[in-house]
Order: structure tokens, then C-alpha cells, then sequence
């Protein structure tokens, strides 16, 4: 006679083990002092339907010391405050700091561009385009995406080949010689900021290493000792 036995747990497919498995909600802060702003921002978010969950409350069972994916910082907080919790945000993290730009007073879109902001929308887009940013973001796509901007700057280097004021600024200090975290502690950003950044130069240059990267930089003006 043949029994059925429990079937061990050690040898169940990774199909059968996380068959119930969803993926980790996609974390988007608001930082703003207007509570209609928030409200709303969050409405739309935390409502949104689609493959990607988005929380603005951070995950459950977050680290103590983990970082939001996304950003949405309103410029109105300049003129009510002094900046340091954008610089914070900018220097100290590697969330993707958007700014919710008001059109109304451009002196507040130009601050938070100064300090280093390099991505914006308007409260002026609809619900749907807020969660296709938010999704563009996670992805890794904001750079193809048809409703953030990013800042009208002056020219840099690197401008013609489509490369960002940011994406310029490591490409330069590859050039000169630093290596990742040297980079990283240049510009105050996080290795993995600093290794998204490179790879998306490489991508946009059309190089597939650091020499070849180094090589097009050269030919394309980059001073080769300036930040040594």
C-alpha cells in the first residue's frame, strides 16, 4: 500500500515557494507644507492601479534606516525655509528628488534647480500622468519620459550628447582619473547613485567601459586633470 508523504519543503520549485510572492510597493515621500498638496498627491497615488504598488508611508516592514524611492519635494518649501532638508535629501540619500515645481513662482523652481535638482513636474498634470512619472522612476526610464522635465540649465559638457548636468559633472571626474566611491564622495552622492549615473552616460554616448568612456570624454572637451 502507498502512502502519500509531505513533500519537502527544500525541494519545492522556486515557482511552488513564491507562487504567493508580490513585489515591494514602490515608496513615494511627499515633502511639502501644504496639507491640500498632500492630500491630494497621495489620493492619487495610493489609489493608482496598475502592476506597481505605491505607498507614501514607506513600507511596513522597512529597515529603520531605509530610503524612499521617489521624492516629490514642492518648491513652496523655499520660501518658507532655508533648503537644508533638499540639500539633505540631494547630498545624503539616493532617493530621486522631483521637484513639484509652481509655475507661478518660477524664482522657487530656479532654487531648487541651483541646488542641484535636476528633475520637475506641475501640479498641473493629471493623476494618471503622476503615476507614470513614479513608474518611470522606479524603472530606471525618467530620463525617456514624456511628462518630468528636467531643468533648462546652461550648457555643460556633455549637453549635445544628451547627457544630463549631473551625468556631465561624474563623467568629467571619470575623465579625471577618480574612481567610483572617489566620485561618490566628490559629489555627495551614494555609490549605487554614482554606478546608475555611469551607466546610463555609457548608454547615451554609445561606450560599453570606463576606457572607452574616458576616450569619447577627451574628444568631446573634458579636461582630463581639472578635479584632480
Amino acid at each position: 500500500m502507498t502512502t502519500s508523504q509531505p513533500v519537502d519543503s527544500a525541494l519545492e520549485s522556486p515557482a511552488d515557494t513564491h507562487a504567493d510572492a508580490s513585489p515591494s510597493p514602490a515608496w513615494a515621500e511627499i515633502i511639502t507644507t501644504q496639507e491640500v498638496v498632500a492630500v491630494g498627491l497621495r489620493t492619487i497615488l495610493e489609489n493608482a492601479e496598475g502592476g506597481l504598488t505605491i505607498t507614501t508611508q514607506g513600507p511596513f516592514d522597512a529597515a529603520a534606516d531605509a530610503e524612499p524611492d521617489v521624492v516629490l519635494y514642492d518648491v513652496i518649501k523655499l520660501h518658507q525655509e532655508d533648503g537644508k532638508e533638499l540639500d539633505r535629501l540631494l547630498r545624503q540619500t539616493a532617493s530621486c528628488i522631483i521637484a513639484v515645481d509652481r509655475t507661478l513662482s518660477p524664482v522657487l523652481g530656479r532654487r531648487a534647480r541651483d541646488a542641484g535638482v535636476e528633475w520637475r513636474i506641475t501640479l498641473g498634470i493629471t493623476g494618471d500622468e503622476l503615476v507614470t512619472v513614479i513608474h518611470e522612476t522606479v524603472a530606471g526610464h525618467l530620463d525617456e519620459s514624456a511628462v518630468a522635465q528636467e531643468w533648462d540649465s546652461a550648457e555643460h559638457l556633455g549637453e549635445t550628447a544628451g547627457l544630463s548636468p549631473r551625468e556631465g559633472s561624474v563623467l568629467g571626474l571619470v575623465v579625471s582619473g577618480l574612481s567610483n566611491q572617489q566620485i561618490a564622495d566628490r559629489l555627495y552622492l551614494s555609490i549605487n547613485s554614482v554606478k546608475t549615473y555611469i551607466r546610463s552616460t555609457y548608454r547615451k554616448v554609445g561606450v560599453s567601459s570606463r576606457a572607452q568612456a574616458v576616450a569619447w570624454g577627451i574628444q568631446h572637451g573634458f579636461p582630463v586633470d581639472a578635479e584632480r
